[in-house]
């Protein structure tokens, strides 16, 4: 897995910049910048967990839509 292209890519989905997602997902800033730069690999599982998070809050403002 390509960390740096992943993280972006997730961020981007999420219309955020990156004060936004690190303040999301209580990530310090500097490690985010790290991931994107490609200085530090995040573990897979960490990033299957944002994913899943990301997915979660987005089923959340749908719901939030229909009612």
């Amino acid at each position: 897995m390509d960390t740096a292209s992943e993280v972006k890519k997730l961020r981007d989905e999420m219309g955020m910049n990156r004060k936004e997602f690190c303040d999301f997902y209580s990530i310090p800033y500097r490690t985010v910048v790290d991931w994107e730069a490609g200085k530090r690999k995040m573990p897979e599982y960490v990033f299957r967990l944002m994913e899943f998070r990301a997915e979660i809050e987005q089923a959340k403002v749908r719901e939030d839509k229909i009612e």
